[in-house]
């Protein structure tokens, strides 16, 4: 006998609307809506909990004002995303570095933590020894960067794209948010 419920839903949590929820979510959710065209699914989930979202759209727009450049935060984020098997991570990401002037290879090459750029390379090799090893990394880890030419601000903002990336990874895969970018391949299964 065939089952006459609708079909369930891929996600675990609504997506909130901005257009119909409390003022304190649309004034964040408008925001944005404004820097994306569009509200993508995950911000519509985390906005469940309105501190969650200040919390993540405020750690986007303080890392996006930071001295590493996009390019290198959706470097680190791809290579964070595939590691956790974060399809809507690399999606999302794959997207906005192709945006900020990366090519398709560049991102590809950082999905698998690698980069022909030598600085670039160390950047993702200590993001990838961060989440691997959870955080627990030497002090010959730093001065890597260090040498690779990261000053101080910068390695505690490459920390804090990881952090973040771990967020917003463990959002998307915890409550199944559905990929509202175009899909990109994992290479790496968690």
């Amino acid at each position: 006998m065939l089952s006459t419920r609708p079909a369930l839903f891929t996600n675990r949590v609504p997506l909130i609307d901005r257009a119909e929820t409390t003022p304190d979510r649309k004034a964040l959710l408008d925001q944005i809506h404004g820097a994306f065209e569009t509200t993508p699914n995950m911000f519509r989930a985390v906005a469940n909990s309105p501190a969650a979202l200040q919390s993540m759209w405020g750690s986007f727009r303080a890392l996006g004002a930071g001295t590493l450049g996009a390019r290198l935060g959706e470097q680190i984020a791809v290579a964070v995303a595939d590691r956790n098997a974060c399809e809507y991570c690399l999606a999302a990401h794959t997207a906005l570095g192709r945006k900020v002037g990366a090519s398709g290879e560049e991102m590809a090459a950082a999905q698998a933590g690698q980069s022909s750029d030598p600085k670039t390379q160390a950047a993702l090799r200590f993001a990838l020894k961060v989440v691997d090893h959870r955080a627990q990394v030497s002090s010959a880890d730093v001065q890597d960067l260090r040498h690779a030419g990261f000053s101080d601000e910068q390695v505690v903002e490459i920390l804090a794209h990881v952090a973040l990336n771990l967020f917003t990874n463990y959002v998307n895969v915890a409550l199944a948010v559905p990929v509202d970018f175009p899909s990109i391949k994992l290479r790496h299964a968690a």
